[in-house]
């Protein structure tokens, strides 16, 4: 447990670091793009998804890439705009409290998905916004590419 109490730590790090103070539509597909690409060079494929206040900014299935991760983008944004966390938050904060997020009774698990690879789009000085998601590949990855294509566009600007 103690692995899971250090890991959401860093969780929460990254929701507090990686925050824009303004997010439009040409930062969506630079980002989108980052993450098609990177993934391109590893020889993967992924669904990618952001959106914000409601509306799809970038939406990119890979080659390869199967019609069932737009179903977990769709539960991973879910959770993220239910909990205003990341999706990798929220299944690793009930493995630390020795449950599972699926576990959860008022959550139905084909609305919402606790596995990583949704971050939340935060404003600086206002909030959660959006979505930035990834599916396709192991959880903790998936978590990591939208990490690594946020830090890259902050470091960027």
């Amino acid at each position: 447990m103690d692995h899971f109490a250090d890991l959401l730590q860093t969780l929460e790090q990254q929701e507090e670091t990686l925050q824009f103070d303004h997010f439009d539509n040409d930062r969506a597909l630079a980002v989108g793009l980052w993450i098609v690409e990177d993934v391109r060079r590893r020889g993967k494929a992924v669904t990618v998804n952001i959106t914000r206040n409601g509306q799809v900014l970038f939406h990119h299935a890979m080659a390869g890439a199967t019609p069932d991760q737009a179903d977990w983008i769709r539960r991973k944004n879910n959770t993220v705009q239910r909990f205003a966390r990341s999706s990798y938050y929220m299944g690793i904060y009930y493995k630390n409290r020795g449950s599972t997020f699926e576990e959860v009774k008022y959550l139905d698990d084909m609305e919402y998905a606790g596995h990583g690879g949704a971050f939340p789009l935060i404003i600086r000085g206002t909030g959660p916004v959006g979505t930035v998601t990834v599916s396709g590949l192991a959880q903790a990855d998936d978590h990591a590419l939208v990490v690594a294509a946020l830090q890259a566009q902050l470091d960027a600007h």
